[in-house]
């Protein structure tokens, strides 16, 4: 018996991108990525960003065709749900034989000003911030933030607010204790407090006449008013997001990393925006879904429970002739696949004992397919069907695809959720699949160029297929 060729036979052996992958294509591809990245720290921005890339490529907003009254093979669609969340599509065939879609969503984990933030004490003028999503506190303290968003005036006008991208704006910070003086024992949790993540606004004060109160907050209203126009009010009606002001930038000796805020998850949504956009879907059509929200339970009229999308598929079936709406919408969900495009946890030999070595995906091993997500027994995860995730190996191995498993941590040890379920719950077959992290949701997330580059090229050939 020849044992290696048995071994060779049974046994599965995990490839790394980069033994197998052109090295400049990976860095090109990685150029356009990191600009991307950069431009989008926000979810607003994200959107923003993708319905360019998508009018480049011929794209049309889904109120030209509803006017034009009908839809045929090539088209390309796109329609924009209250400027956070996106689907965009490219027809082929009828679509009651389903649609290939690729799922992200566009939020991050970050600091959001509160509805009336700006305070001063002891002669400084802070802003009172909420956190989004989970993080790590202490992780925010003394590291420079940028302040993106929009304020709606009293009037209806909107304004946008930008300060920190440019290297003539100033940046905020939320200051530190030092260590000469931290004393401070516990629990993280119990250390560093949401209430403390104040911003530094300014020290100046307008007047210093005595009888003026706040007067440093007065200055930074002033400035505010000069700049924007706007009054303290105008803070209520406002989405003013704090976060980190960090250009994307590679990472080791070899350039084989980026550390980027935002990968989680916007680095599965630009994967998936070139995919659709690279793609030439043979059998049935192919499409992208950007969400919202997904960092707080995907609720809200933004997020994945939210099923724009399936009005707006009602409306396509409608222009491709539909004589019956609720039956085609049915057999539509029925017969599409939805890859659930999420980052996952890679495995970290500076943590070793969160990981189970053998199932957590390793950086530069390609597109991290997860079966299940979810914690303490698999609760709250979509956990798909064997027969999913064996047609999407079939595809992948037949295409060339390098691919591994992931999951999130040990069992028991932590766990997560993403958007999967609530497709599943539509009748999709849904699986997880997307890029391995390292420091996910911190705000300088570590990912390997070729699972990048992998991640792409996996989305678009499940786009083209059936």
């Amino acid at each position: 018996m020849d044992v290696k060729k048995l071994q060779e036979k049974l046994t599965r052996k995990k490839v790394s991108v980069w033994e197998k992958r052109d090295r400049k294509a990976i860095d090109e591809y990685s150029k356009g990525y990191k600009k991307f990245i950069d431009y989008s720290k926000t979810e607003r921005k994200a959107i923003e960003y993708t319905v360019k890339e998508l009018e480049k490529e011929g794209f049309k907003p889904l109120n030209y065709f509803l006017e034009k009254g009908e839809i045929e093979d090539g088209d390309k669609i796109y329609y924009v749900n209250n400027y956070k969340s996106l689907f965009a599509i490219k027809i082929k065939g009828s679509l009651t034989n389903g649609i290939n879609l690729v799922g992200a969503h566009v939020d991050a984990p970050r600091l959001d000003l509160k509805p009336e933030p700006i305070v001063e004490d002891s002669g400084i003028a802070m802003a009172k911030t909420h956190y989004y999503g989970g993080v790590k506190k202490y992780q925010w303290l003394n590291i420079p933030l940028e302040l993106h968003g929009v304020v709606i005036k009293n009037d209806g006008t909107k304004i946008d607010v930008s300060i920190g991208d440019s290297e003539e704006d100033p940046v905020f910070v939320i200051s530190d204790l030092l260590p000469h003086l931290d004393r401070r024992k516990g629990e993280v949790s119990e250390v560093f407090k949401g209430e403390d993540l104040n911003l530094l606004l300014g020290t100046i004060s307008i007047s210093y006449d005595e009888e003026i109160k706040d007067s440093v907050k007065l200055n930074i209203l002033n400035i505010l008013h000069e700049k924007y126009g706007i009054v303290e009010e105008d803070l209520i009606s406002a989405e003013l997001e704090v976060v980190p002001s960090l250009p994307a930038r590679d990472v080791g000796f070899d350039r084989s990393l980026i550390a980027a805020y935002g990968h989680d998850d916007r680095i599965c949504s630009y994967t998936a925006l070139t995919a659709l956009l690279e793609s030439n879907p043979e059998v049935r059509s192919a499409a992208i879904l950007l969400t919202d929200k997904e960092e707080i339970g995907s609720d809200g009229n933004t997020g994945a429970k939210h099923h724009f999308w399936i009005t707006v598929i009602k409306k396509l079936l409608k222009l491709q002739g539909s004589s019956n709406i609720e039956l085609d919408i049915d057999d539509c969900l029925i017969n599409s696949t939805l890859l659930s495009a999420d980052v996952s946890a890679a495995y970290d030999p500076n943590f070793k004992d969160v990981h189970d070595p053998a199932n957590a995906p390793r950086l530069g091993y390609g597109i991290a397919i997860a079966k299940y997500t979810g914690s303490r027994g698999k609760a709250a995860t979509n956990d798909a069907n064997a027969e999913v995730f064996g047609k999407l190996r079939q595809i992948f191995n037949e295409n060339g695809v390098i691919w591994q498993t992931g999951e999130l941590g040990k069992v028991d040890q932590g766990g997560g959720g993403t958007i999967a379920k609530f497709f599943a719950e539509k009748g999709l077959s849904v699986i997880d699949a997307g890029v391995a992290l390292f420091g996910m949701h911190s705000p300088y997330e570590l990912a390997s160029k070729g699972d990048l580059y992998e991640t792409y090229y996996a989305y678009k050939v499940f786009l083209n297929k059936n």
